[in-house]
């Protein structure tokens, strides 16, 4: 039997236990913080055809459409510090131009995505909506697809690791410790990838690394 000592130990322990601060993911999220304070960029792909499986037939997405041919394609372009990152940055004051629009399309599959993409993540980048639209193009000319993802005609069953060192392979400079796969319910969500703020280089992002997806093997669904 445990000693009152013991016990009265025990109950102080876990007091202190529920007093502190759950190490949480949303804790680091910095909602409304200073546009243009962040330490680098992380460029999210989302592959199209395990998005419209998981979500996009049900919102009936233009990109879901049978024959779009998409694979991956901008999720968006993150502002992101060591640790969390920022959102949300106030509020979005410049509505992006028609010049900025025509930037976005060349990018993203959806108009609405990319708005949405602005509101929430570009104001926080400290620029312009065209400028911001500009750096996502510049960021998604940097990274190249490996060739087998652009193509694919029927459903791949393969490991995270794997899908990385594709990226890897085809994207000199790029390591394994730059980026994270996304997945949900087994299903392939997106590729993240690191680059500095001046999207010139990769880089190392422990935290983004960290938040990949822990599963051993996911689906790639076929491009439609």
């Amino acid at each position: 039997m445990p000693s009152r000592l013991m016990l009265a130990g025990l109950a102080a322990f876990a007091a202190i236990l529920l007093l502190m601060p759950a190490a949480n993911a949303q804790d680091r999220v910095v909602r409304g913080g200073p546009a243009g304070e962040f330490d680098f960029y992380v460029l999210a792909l989302s592959w199209s055809p395990g998005f419209c499986a998981l979500e996009g037939d049900e919102k009936n997405r233009n990109q879901c459409r049978s024959g779009s041919g998409l694979g991956f394609v901008v999720h968006g372009l993150w502002p992101q510090n060591e640790r969390g990152y920022p959102t949300d940055c106030g509020p979005a004051g410049r509505t992006p131009s028609r010049q900025a629009m025509d930037v976005a399309r060349e990018v993203f599959p959806e108009e609405g995505l990319a708005r949405h993409q602005w509101r929430k993540h570009g104001v926080c980048a400290g620029s312009s909506p065209t400028d911001y639209f500009n750096d996502v193009k510049r960021a998604r000319a940097a990274v190249v697809v490996p060739p087998q993802f652009k193509a694919v005609d029927k459903v791949q069953t393969l490991a995270p690791i794997d899908l990385e060192r594709a990226f890897v392979a085809a994207n000199p400079g790029l390591r394994a410790d730059m980026m994270s796969v996304a997945c949900r319910r087994n299903e392939l969500q997106e590729v993240r990838i690191c680059l500095s703020k001046d999207l010139r280089s990769f880089r190392t992002c422990q935290e983004v690394d960290r938040s990949g997806c822990r599963t051993r093997d996911i689906s790639v669904q076929p491009v439609r």
